[in-house]
């Protein structure tokens, strides 16, 4: 499959992940290797406590690809613009099943996903539907009918199945390099309409402003999270319940539970006051993190991995400290245009973004193999820094703005575009890092499609009758 394909699919496919599961959340039978595996993929099935009646029609391993997967992964495509190279009816099932191969991989080798990571994805993505939507979040809430906390709890198993397949990708071509040597071999012979363009990047520098939170937002916020610890104390309800209706962290939809997860990668504030507890019928005092204000439960310890419940809830900025932040950074940026001092200064005496103010304000963007370089192509920035490096030109600060950080928290920002290099087809003396990142690809996508093909010989694999006259990608579906 060419690349931009693959993209569109993967995305489309990861966003359908957890449909699969609906089938064993509501007491269908659970599907293995065997002969309940083989019944299945006849047999209906009810899904969705109501009379819809859908249909097993493959079994990867003891995992059900639903008629419903392919349906709703078919609309979504359409919605999104897909062309599939090949018929439909045969190429969706199985890139699901392809997802299916590396999600039960991933889970042999215990690949995990971090609750910061899946919140960080969500909040990403919750933000770039906000630009859309205008940067209304009641406008959004409106199409899509639902709040923006029901959002992040739909979406958090799709975006931890997604993670967990690129993880399981990267551990896969870890060990993949190229040499110079086979880099100019590659080039040396292709057609010069057929070398690569290197498409428009950019560098730039971020100063931010996180607005100040009023005293009785964070009073009102603490006092919601003492009620429920009162309320789970006198037995009207359960932590769980609650962190399901209220908690604004993606773990909701699970009950606030994060997994068992190592110290190193949870938020230190929080991680301190976890790893103290000791009594999994206690309720932690109110800890407050980079992400907002937390309530937490033990449920286990193993070793120097702890797995609790949290309920976490951000305090709303309002209006007015918005406002204050960005007539704050408007004369920011105007001392900067008349000289008075440099950006750089700037970005690292008076940002409050973490991550970059001990750079000047540069920007790191981190690759799919998790290797960080501070150039971006426009697809790659968050939405609202990519609309203002639209309007500006190399050395030039922009207006405030607002957008949502890596934290999920909105601030204020301003930037400025440090440097920028035009779209051009790419010289193995100007573009030899990107004309190494296609060749690293290629060898990736080659050792990835030869891990599917020798994977599918030692899985289990069924499928409805009308399946198995389909050219599929991968041989070996049909057994």
């Amino acid at each position: 499959m060419d690349g931009l394909r693959t993209l569109a699919l993967t995305a489309l496919i990861a966003a359908m992940a957890p449909l699969g599961a609906a089938i064993q959340h509501h007491g269908a039978h659970s599907l293995g290797t065997g002969e309940a595996a083989d019944t299945a993929t006849t047999e209906a099935v009810e899904v969705n406590e109501g009379s819809i009646i859908d249909e097993v029609v493959w079994v990867v391993g003891d995992e059900p690809i639903l008629k419903s997967d392919i349906e709703a992964l078919r609309l979504q495509a359409e919605t999104e613009g897909v062309r599939w190279e090949g018929n439909p009816d045969c190429v969706i099932p199985e890139q699901l099943a392809v997802q299916k191969l590396f999600l039960h991989q991933a889970a042999i080798d215990s690949i995990e996903v971090t609750e910061s990571e899946i919140t960080q994805s969500i909040d990403e993505q919750i933000n770039y539907w906000i630009q859309l939507a205008d940067g209304s979040k009641e406008k959004l809430e409106e199409y899509r009918k639902m709040s923006i906390a029901q959002m992040r709890q739909s979406m958090h198993d799709e975006f931890k199945n997604r993670e967990l397949i690129q993880k399981m990708k990267m551990k896969l071509v870890e060990d993949i390099k190229v040499s110079p040597a086979e880099v100019r071999r590659y080039f040396q012979d292709l057609p010069e309409d057929s070398i690569p363009m290197v498409p428009t990047t950019v560098e730039v520098q971020v100063i931010t402003r996180q607005p100040k939170v009023k005293v009785e937002e964070v009073n009102r916020v603490k006092d919601q999270l003492r009620e429920f610890t009162d309320r789970v104390n006198k037995g009207e309800t359960t932590f769980a319940t609650l962190a399901r209706l209220y908690s604004e962290d993606g773990s909701a939809r699970q009950g606030g539970e994060i997994g068992f997860t190592p110290k190193a990668v949870l938020d230190p504030s929080f991680a301190a006051v976890a790893f103290n507890l000791t009594d999994p019928n206690k309720i932690s005092k109110i800890v407050e993190s980079e992400f907002g204000f937390h309530i937490i439960q033990l449920i286990d310890k193993r070793g120097e991995r702890i797995n609790v419940r949290h309920i976490l809830l951000k305090p709303k900025v309002d209006r007015e400290a918005l406002e204050e932040a960005s007539n704050q950074l408007d004369s920011v940026a105007n001392n900067i245009r008349e000289g008075k001092f440099t950006f750089d200064d700037a970005a690292t005496y008076i940002s409050d973004d973490k991550d970059t103010r001990s750079n000047h304000g540069l920007m790191a963007n981190v690759t799919e193999d998790r290797t960080r370089t501070s150039k971006f192509r426009m697809q790659d920035l968050p939405t609202e820094v990519a609309r203002q490096v639209e309007e500006l030109q190399v050395g030039e600060v922009s207006k405030p703005f607002e957008m949502v950080n890596s934290r999920g928290k909105t601030v204020v920002a301003i930037i400025k575009l440090k440097s920028r290099v035009e779209g051009h087809r790419a010289t193995i003396t100007e573009d030899f890092q990107s004309m190494k990142d296609v060749v690293l690809a290629k060898q990736r996508e080659k050792m990835l499609d030869e891990w599917v093909a020798n994977k599918l010989k030692n899985t289990y694999v069924r499928m409805n009758e009308r399946y198995k006259d389909c050219k599929f990608q991968y041989q070996g579906w049909v057994k």
